[in-house]
């Protein structure tokens, strides 16, 4: 069993063609600027859309846990109270709650992706596995998974962030098509300053992958206050053409703060206030800087 948050069909942002995204729980990333911040923690967790309620006080008596109360008119949840049982969701009228993060076998979810199959097919499409990062979830799971999947002629794409032991992407090289693989800064401040841990096993992870042949997609989310400076891009790009990663493509992806609202359902507040998305025009210089040094397939966004 693998805990899943969400299947996105009919994606066009998440590799060739029309696809089927798989959004695995858990990672070992908190990046300030984070979109997805259900999918951080490992386990099922509650959303609460609070500034819909109207105080019924359904959920209240629901509540075995005493995790619910009332205050001025709307309910207040304790999450850290919350047993994630889903009374409180049942119990809910307006449907204001949600446990995000569902257990699926192999079987249930081969079954799911391969319902798409025809879109795959005229496309160019296929499945991509993401998260959270799915190279830290059970990999037993993933990996036969796969298999299934490339038995079927299904064409697979990872999503990653790099932080997975090396061993994790080995088993997989057989069956995947492209890797996402994203690269944050350079920088070892910066990077446990918004990140979290040093970029030492994603950058040599991203080394021994080129080494292996996989086919690679460099995706580097644009925040001015980390990377969104010339000096910043250079480094990457001294990085990438050092160490001779072979990158099939660039996408340059500017910070958005469309997922900040999740931080209050979950009762946590959202660290990406103070980041700033760069101008169109530096976007466009960093494009430039990249095909001035041989890359050829840059794109914003993707």
């Amino acid at each position: 069993m693998s805990c899943i948050t969400s299947i996105q069909k009919y994606s066009i942002h998440d590799g060739d063609g029309i696809r089927t995204t798989v959004f695995f729980k858990g990672c070992p990333l908190s990046c300030k600027w984070c979109h997805n911040p259900e999918t951080q923690g490992y386990q099922p967790e509650l959303l609460f859309h609070k500034e819909k309620c109207v105080g019924c006080g359904q959920c209240v008596t629901a509540c075995d846990k005493y995790a619910i109360t009332l205050s001025e008119g709307k309910a207040v949840q304790n999450f850290s109270a919350c047993v994630h049982c889903g009374a409180c969701v049942d119990a809910c009228n307006l449907n204001l709650r949600e446990i995000v993060g569902k257990e699926y076998t192999v079987e249930e979810l081969f079954k799911e992706l391969k319902k798409d199959e025809m879109f795959y097919e005229q496309s160019g499409g296929g499945v991509t596995l993401s998260g959270g990062e799915v190279m830290t979830a059970d990999m037993d799971f993933i990996e036969s998974l796969c298999k299934k999947l490339h038995r079927y002629g299904i064409t697979i794409t990872i999503d990653t962030c790099g932080q997975a032991p090396y061993e994790h992407y080995e088993r997989l090289l057989p069956y995947v098509e492209t890797f996402l693989y994203d690269i944050k800064t350079t920088d070892v401040t910066l990077h446990e300053t918004y990140i979290g841990p040093a970029p030492t096993l994603i950058l040599s992870n991203l080394e021994k992958l080129s080494r292996a042949g996989a086919r690679l997609y460099i995706r580097i989310p644009v925040i001015k206050e980390v990377n969104g400076n010339r000096e910043a891009m250079a480094d990457i790009l001294r990085f990438l053409k050092e160490k001779q990663i072979q990158v099939a493509q660039v996408n340059l992806l500017p910070y958005h703060n469309t997922g900040s609202a999740k931080y209050a359902r979950m009762g946590i507040v959202y660290p990406g206030e103070n980041l700033h998305a760069p101008t169109a025009e530096e976007m466009d210089t960093f494009v430039a800087l990249f095909k001035e040094n041989g890359y050829h397939k840059v794109y914003i966004g993707g």
